[in-house]
């Protein structure tokens, strides 16, 4: 290290206020040298040297900053180090109209999504729109508790996360999901770990309640008009190996021979559950998989991520080619091949403290993963017609 001359860290030397906000100077001095301290609206800047790799600094002092309510990040500006601390906020702070707001308009969408899946139309009669809340109350509730396993462990590990932002998206199910948004790094592996593992654990429990209450639901049954119209168009579900036991450990009926006959909406919003319990548990960059793994595995995580992609295409061109498939049947894999990759690129969290888990953590990652493998179905959903 270059040396420096030491008078310039002495207190009265200091330009700026004295920080009393944050961690006691001396703290901070043990590891980071300072010769400058400002305040930016509400964050602590302190100028220095650091007396040890940045990485390492950071690991020293994230403790105390944490204690004092702050996020310390260690950056260069102009050849300088900064070390800035920035206030944490955790919980909700006002309303979260955005959160709500999208969140009713999901509502809609899904309720028009149901109304499909019922055979309805509510184009020529609005009311009828109300008949599919059934379906609209099996995606959401099972999204909905999904993404609140990750937001309440979040808030245990004082990890500051928002409420969830739903996406409403005209389709077959009226939404692409949820997404929560986190802030600052994960403090340890157990922190990545946890709030990880909660949202696919969480989601799955739901959505076994879900299907197994779908199950014992009359099914539907299609008008004569559609099933005599030579250009309509079937759609066919793959059902993973999770919902088949189910169905079989209850002795409920699939109506998987029937083309006039389907299974209740509300186990369609159960098998929604499955396909996006498998999805987020792939392994790759920050999807719930690629934190656990990630916790579970440390560095070596970013080696299994950068297969997955290419597992996920020779998948597609095995069905495809192979059984013939159609395209329909086989895109979800190219697309998810494609996101993947922009996934694993970015890379996974970066826990500040990088102990090992204990073998608790580590057998329920395992059990985890098995789960999310029976969820996996080679073709989720194919068009026939």
């Amino acid at each position: 290290m270059e040396d420096v001359d030491s008078s310039r860290f002495e207190p009265s030397a200091r330009d700026g206020p004295v920080l009393d906000a944050g961690p006691p100077i001396d703290r901070i001095e043990s590891v980071f040298a300072i010769y400058e301290t400002r305040t930016e609206d509400d964050r602590l800047v302190y100028y220095g040297d650091p007396l040890h790799p940045p990485e390492q600094v950071i690991r020293e002092l994230w403790p105390a900053f944490r204690e004092a309510g702050y996020e310390p990040e260690l950056t260069i500006r102009h050849g300088e180090y900064v070390l800035v601390a920035e206030p944490t906020e955790i919980g909700i702070d006002g309303v979260p109209w955005t959160n709500l707001l999208l969140f009713l308009a999901t509502i809609v969408s899904t309720l028009f999504a149901g109304a499909q899946w019922y055979y309805l139309d509510p184009g020529s009669n609005p009311t009828e729109l109300v008949r599919a809340w059934p379906f609209t109350a099996a995606v959401l509730g099972v999204w909905s508790v999904h993404e609140m396993g990750h937001y309440v462990m979040s808030r245990y590990h004082r990890v500051d996360a928002s409420l969830p932002y739903f996406i409403p998206v005209p389709s077959l199910i009226g939404t692409m999901g949820a997404v929560i948004k986190m802030k600052g790094r994960m403090p340890d592996r157990k922190a990545l770990f946890d709030i990880g593992v909660a949202g696919p654990l969480a989601g799955l429990i739901a959505t076994i309640a879900v299907t197994v209450i779908g199950l014992h639901l009359p099914p539907v049954t299609a008008p004569p008009g559609i099933v005599n119209d030579p250009d309509a168009i079937q759609i066919s579900l793959g059902y993973p190996l999770l919902l088949e036991w189910l169905a079989a450990l209850f002795d409920q009926p699939l109506y998987r021979d029937d083309p006039t006959t389907a299974v209740s909406p509300v186990v369609v919003g159960g098998w929604v559950g499955m396909f996006v319990t498998f999805l987020n548990l792939i392994p790759v960059g920050q999807l719930d998989g690629g934190h656990i793994l990630r916790a579970m595995a440390g560095e070596f995580q970013e080696t299994i991520a950068a297969i997955v992609p290419g597992v996920l295409f020779g998948l597609a061109a095995y069905l495809y080619y192979v059984v013939g498939h159609g395209w329909y049947g086989v895109f979800i894999w190219v697309f998810w091949g494609l996101l993947t990759a922009v996934i694993a690129a970015v890379g996974p969290a970066q826990p500040v403290d990088d102990e090992s888990l204990g073998r608790g953590r580590f057998l329920l990652g395992a059990i985890t993963f098995a789960l999310g493998a029976l969820c996996f179905m080679p073709v989720p959903i194919e068009m026939i017609g």
